[in-house]
């Protein structure tokens, strides 16, 4: 069993990060503001990660969180005359939570030992991840049509010839109008394959849900 590490937690209850994405951040909150000046003081690391659902209310706690997240690096920050952060964090690897230490010194924001997951890319399924990456960049581009016409130019198949199918898929995953325990499920699939199998149903199941009505505000594009 590999051996865990420690990083600083950001629990957020509407936000899941995947690897190889920028994700923006505001930090206002103190403990999070401590936490992002100790991560820019060290190895620029911070852990994201999901709120249980039945657990949002809970946020000026410690929420519980689902036990799998994703690590990123602080791109860029941008400090504010009144102590907020405005941050550019970049995934960089998932990782599932092993137990969280108890609070120590002055610390105010949690932290968690954690393992590392790789997200595996197996020759043998270079055959089926091509077929899905036509098939789920063409639900995309379908589905951001129907919502958002004026972006459907940025998920034209022409325009994602270059990208290879890890950032694709993730990019997708992250940028796609599903709700956050959605999203999640996505970020808990072992590998490419599978993460690209999730998000083909996730497509179709939303184009259906289109076709007899309107989407929810909350699921409209990010």
């Amino acid at each position: 069993m590999p051996e865990s590490e420690r990083l600083p937690i950001f629990p957020l209850s509407n936000v899941v990060v995947f690897p190889r994405v920028r994700c923006p951040l505001h930090i206002f909150e103190p403990r999070y503001r401590q936490m992002t000046l100790h991560a820019i003081e060290s190895d620029r690391r911070i852990g994201m990660a999901t709120v249980l659902p039945e657990h949002v209310g809970e946020m000026a706690g410690d929420p519980p969180v689902f036990q799998i997240g994703c690590a990123g690096t602080i791109a860029e920050h941008q400090l504010l005359p009144d102590g907020r952060f405005n941050l550019v964090l970049v995934g960089t690897q998932r990782f599932r939570i092993c137990r969280e230490p108890e609070r120590s010194g002055e610390r105010l924001y949690r932290v968690a030992e954690v393992q590392f997951l790789a997200d595996p890319f197996d020759a043998s399924d270079a055959g089926r991840i091509l077929e899905l990456r036509s098939k789920v960049i063409a639900l995309a581009h379908e589905l951001v049509s129907e919502i958002a016409p004026g972006r459907a130019a940025a998920f034209a198949s022409e325009r994602l010839t270059s990208v290879d199918d890890a950032v694709l898929v993730n990019a997708l995953c992250n940028a796609l109008p599903f709700p956050a325990p959605e999203k999640q499920g996505l970020l808990e699939s072992a590998g490419v394959l599978e993460r690209y199998e999730k998000l083909e149903g996730l497509l179709c199941f939303r184009l259906a849900e289109l076709g007899m009505g309107a989407l929810p505000d909350s699921q409209r594009l990010h």
